[in-house]
């Protein structure tokens, strides 16, 4: 390579690098930049320059995210890897193998299409939640191909077969239009939280803490509720009959109750932290982000925990035992003739049956959203009504209407 060649990689990395720097150094580097001309040129400007890229690796902001990166891209190929069927029988192999390599794309790519376009979190609770959902995100990809492959690979015979045909096939869904619409309904989430974590979104660090909070309370009760998914066939195994009846409450009061609690409360912190009277549009974007967010969060951790113990629950059998503890038959296993209700069998059926439930909690990644954003647009109706009012009330002080000017010479216009 020449050296003109070397001067050109060498400042394409140094442009690069300029990306991660904090916004607060970049004039620094720009000066920095700017003096390189003024090196001879060849080998010794291109020292200079690598000079200059290994100041900029020294920043504590430069090595966390470069560690970031690094974390990001071990955790990213651990996924593909664990996702990855070696010989299955499922047709479900080829959307899955699609589903786990897009979804690494997706997140390594819209972060940082969102830190050009809408610039970086900018607060704690910011940074705090997208690791979090990146978390979620990265451990739920493996858990949903590894339930998706035991639902879609039938046995080969025997009394597996029968259980499979009673319980799995029963659903006619196809394969590439469900994966086609988990894909989709993943990038809306990621895509949402890194608009409402982005420094252009001027969501206030209150809002993003109270309805992280309060998606997580959703969250953990949902999964109380529904570890194993929801279905008329599969009970809840730790609360059989009627004695989950007060967590349902408890579920049906945070799903309606927690978007309009946290939308008021994030209003509140809102509006006392400002200097001045915050504006009506203001408010309402702090009101619909808290609701969205609470639905976001609760459901993701609803998703991850529940999709993680039914993907544990198909490999670990102390688990297995321990959630279907003594004779629990499940829809299939009960449809068996005597002779074939034998304890593989049985095992089986339950496996089956909660990972063929698992897909109801894609339809909770739906459903929780657009519920808090019809109550948290109702919440923002409500405050834009008052606020509209509110202009047009008479002014403290006995004010009203103006009466008519006095006359020059003292008496009000118009009289004598």
């Amino acid at each position: 390579m020449s050296v003109s060649g070397l001067s050109r990689v060498g400042a394409a990395v140094w442009r690069a690098v300029a990306r991660l720097v904090p916004a607060g150094r970049r004039d620094w580097v720009a000066a920095v930049w700017a003096e390189a001309p003024e090196v001879p040129p060849g080998l010794r400007r291109l020292a200079w320059r690598a000079g200059g890229v290994r100041l900029l690796a020294r920043e504590a902001v430069m090595v966390r995210r470069i560690g970031g990166l690094l974390l990001f891209a071990v955790a990213a190929g651990l996924v593909v890897r664990v996702t990855w069927p070696g010989s299955s029988a499922s047709v479900d192999t080829p959307v899955d193998r699609v589903y786990a390599i897009t979804m690494v794309l997706l997140l390594a790519g819209l972060p940082l299409l969102a830190r050009w376009f809408l610039g970086p979190p900018d607060n704690r609770p910011a940074r705090r939640l997208r690791v979090g959902c990146y978390a979620v995100l990265l451990a739920l990809i493996p858990a949903t191909v590894a339930v998706d492959q035991f639902a879609t690979t039938p046995p080969r015979g025997g009394a597996d077969l029968r259980v499979y045909l009673l319980v799995a096939g029963r659903s006619s869904r196809t394969p590439w239009g469900g994966g086609i619409v988990l894909l989709v309904i993943m990038a809306l989430y990621v895509a949402a939280i890194l608009w409402m974590t982005s420094r252009r979104s001027r969501v206030a660090p209150a809002t993003l803490a109270v309805g992280t909070g309060a998606g997580l309370a959703l969250g953990l009760v949902m999964y109380a509720v529904a570890p194993l998914g929801l279905s008329k066939d599969a009970t809840n195994p730790w609360l059989p009959g009627s004695d989950i009846d007060p967590l349902m409450l408890l579920a049906w009061l945070l799903v309606l109750g927690a978007p309009v609690a946290a939308a008021v409360i994030a209003d509140r912190h809102y509006t006392a932290s400002s200097s001045s009277p915050p504006s009506v549009g203001a408010r309402i974007r702090q009101v619909m982000a808290a609701g969205l967010l609470v639905s976001l969060t609760g459901a993701l951790v609803v998703d991850v925990l529940g999709t993680g113990t039914t993907a544990v629950m198909l490999r670990e059998a102390w688990l297995r035992n321990w959630l279907y503890h003594g004779q629990h038959l499940l829809y299939g296993v009960q449809n068996l003739s005597a002779d074939l209700r034998t304890v593989p069998a049985i095992a089986y059926g339950h496996q089956l049956t909660g990972s063929v439930d698992a897909s109801a909690f894609n339809f909770i990644c739906v459903a929780f959203p657009l519920i808090a954003l019809v109550l948290s647009a109702l919440a923002a109706l409500i405050l834009w009504g008052d606020a509209t009012a509110g202009q047009g009330h008479p002014r403290p002080g006995g004010g009203g209407p103006p009466g008519p000017e006095p006359a020059p010479g003292g008496q009000l216009a118009g009289t004598r």
